[in-house]
């Protein structure tokens, strides 16, 4: 694939994962992304995942007609990219490897070796001349692990983003971008918004009419919008209005009580509202989702003194990858000593900027009158009226 008339992807599609870093569920496969740019001096960007060597490495034969690389950019090392540098090296022993010096530590982890006799290493505005194209190399510690750098190529004004921008998905399913972008930035990069912002202000000052990221499709039209994007979801801000409900029941009572809910919302109001039963659902998908909406619903019972395992776990994801800035109301069930709301509420303790309802509906065992004027309480507040 043509990306500019210098610059080809060499990448690979993975349609047989069914986890991506064993816990997220890609149905439409991976892409492991990979660049070359043709100069007087030939520049690889990263490598492919470890099923995938001979396919990557015939990629770079095909592009070359003949030539072989001088370098091999090496932006990221978790092992989905890092996986053929040793390949390489073995296949050009001339070519030199280009790299952060953190990267050339973990590398060290990996291979056993630093590879020393080829060493180039770039640090923050250091620049490579291939010829015509000249990069500038920009550090991105925690976007997001710590050797992170992106390249900018100021001759075709291509961002290579290292994982920034990337999406769920192999590279040439037919899917809208946003939803699979979504998750894959909330679970992988977001926990690190404040990286993530570094990054984008160094990004504001360069001219990019490409992103080419290491997984998912390349961007190329309406750049702003992407940016723009990655600026809401890394400031942890809402990015829509509407409410996300998620639950967990025993036995149907806690379901009968959201199901209420839902419908009053859906009644009395003009906001998505969007149920998520967690012990059913795609986690991540529940996760992202939180994060999208200004105003999550938790409903869960007490259960071993605790609450249950499926809310602890979504509790957990919210506050690992720093769930801020929304307005946060509980339902609990419980027939005797009921703690979940307490518990739930703990939980998100080291949140920023979260509001509390006034409303807590508490359900002894079974949905009553009470609850039921509790629910149309909430769903008013809810709602703002």
């Amino acid at each position: 694939m043509r990306i500019t008339d210098d610059i080809k992807y060499i990448g690979v599609n993975d349609y047989k994962i069914d986890l991506f870093e064993g816990q997220y569920a890609v149905p439409n496969g991976m892409s492991y992304n990979s660049y070359a740019i043709i100069d007087e001096k030939i520049a690889i960007m990263d490598s492919v995942d470890a099923g995938f060597t001979e396919q990557w490495l015939t990629n770079i034969k095909d592009v070359l007609n003949g030539r072989t690389p001088d370098y091999l950019i090496v932006q990221h090392m978790e092992p989905d990219h890092s996986a053929n540098i040793l390949n390489f090296a073995r296949n050009y022993p001339d070519a030199r490897i280009v790299a952060t010096a953190k990267a050339f530590q973990v590398m060290k982890n990996f291979f056993g070796t630093d590879f020393s006799n080829k060493q180039v290493v770039v640090g923050e505005g250091d620049k490579l001349l291939l010829g015509s194209h000249e990069l500038t190399f920009v550090l991105a510690p925690m976007v997001h692990w710590p050797e992170v750098m992106v390249t900018y190529d100021s001759k075709d004004k291509v961002l290579f983003s290292a994982d920034g921008f990337g999406k769920f998905g192999a590279i040439d399913t037919d899917e809208e971008w946003i939803n699979e972008a979504r998750r894959y930035y909330i679970g992988i990069v977001g926990k690190y918004g404040m990286q993530v912002q570094s990054l984008l202000k160094k990004a504001s000052a360069l001219d990019i009419q490409k992103i080419c990221p290491l997984h998912g499709p390349v961007l190329d039209e309406n750049i702003g919008y992407y940016v723009n994007l990655y600026n809401v979801w890394s400031t942890y801000e809402p990015e829509a209005k509407g409410i996300v409900i998620a639950y967990t029941s025993v036995y149907g009572n806690t379901r009968n009580a959201v199901m209420e809910l839902a419908e009053s919302l859906r009644n009395k109001g003009n906001q998505e509202v969007i149920v998520y039963d967690l012990a059913r659902c795609d986690m991540s998908e529940a996760v992202s989702d939180a994060f999208r909406y200004d105003k999550l619903v938790l409903a869960t019972t007490t259960y071993n003194g605790n609450i249950f395992p499926y809310m602890h776990e979504f509790i957990t994801h919210l506050s690992e990858h720093n769930y801020q800035n929304r307005t946060v109301a509980f339902m609990e069930n419980g027939s005797w000593a009921p703690v979940a709301a307490k518990v739930m509420k703990g939980m998100l303790e080291g949140c920023k900027n979260l509001t509390y309802t006034e409303t807590t509906v508490k359900i002894a065992s079974a949905v009553s009158s009470e609850n039921r004027n509790e629910l149309s309480m909430l769903a008013e507040e809810l709602l703002g009226k």
